[in-house]
């Protein structure tokens, strides 16, 4: 086993920073391509983030400390931030979100302690028992995951215009 919350903290707290170093001020060639219908662009990745910031991880580790596995968390709907959709420029969704991610890391650090929480269970709707230290991982991977996708989507934009050398190019291969 590799988790540590020191080191899962690391991760999370670089995440908008990192995002927002990478994307804003980019045309929005770059913000709003994507890889086909049903696909989401860096910009609705974004929304994505500030939900699951609003309406999942704290939640979630929330219920796991409160109510352990007397209830399941609610379902969270992965596409939501598609429905609400925002006039906010990208300068000022990171505002949200590093403003979010700051609260939510404050949280967690107050609610968890390595030594006595980690192994505490809840009930996830589609997977069952889950524990606290498996949630705050799948935080940091969904991080990671999220920017993989955002750098891949932005990759395939020049899928074409790279020629033959999109032999060498692993990203584009996938």
């Amino acid at each position: 086993m590799n988790f540590t919350l020191e080191e899962a903290i690391e991760v999370l707290e670089k995440t908008p920073h990192t995002l927002e170093t990478f994307l804003v001020g980019l045309s929005e060639g770059w913000l709003e391509s994507c890889e086909g219908e049903g696909t989401w662009n860096a910009v609705e990745v974004i929304d994505h983030l500030i939900d699951g910031e609003k309406t999942n991880w704290i939640p979630r580790l929330q219920m796991i400390l409160e109510d352990g596995k007397s209830k399941p968390f609610p379902p969270f709907d992965r596409f939501a931030h598609l429905d609400q959709k925002s006039e906010q420029s990208l300068k000022e969704k990171f505002t949200q979100y590093k403003r979010l991610r700051e609260q939510n890391i404050k949280k967690l650090k107050e609610l968890v302690g390595p030594e006595e929480h980690l192994e505490l269970t809840g009930i996830h709707p589609a997977f069952g028992v889950v524990k606290v230290r498996e949630l705050i991982s799948t935080w940091v991977v969904h991080d990671l995951t999220h920017m993989a996708q955002i750098v891949r989507v932005m990759a395939k934009r020049y899928q074409t215009d790279v020629g033959p050398w999109k032999e060498y190019l692993g990203i584009l291969r996938k």
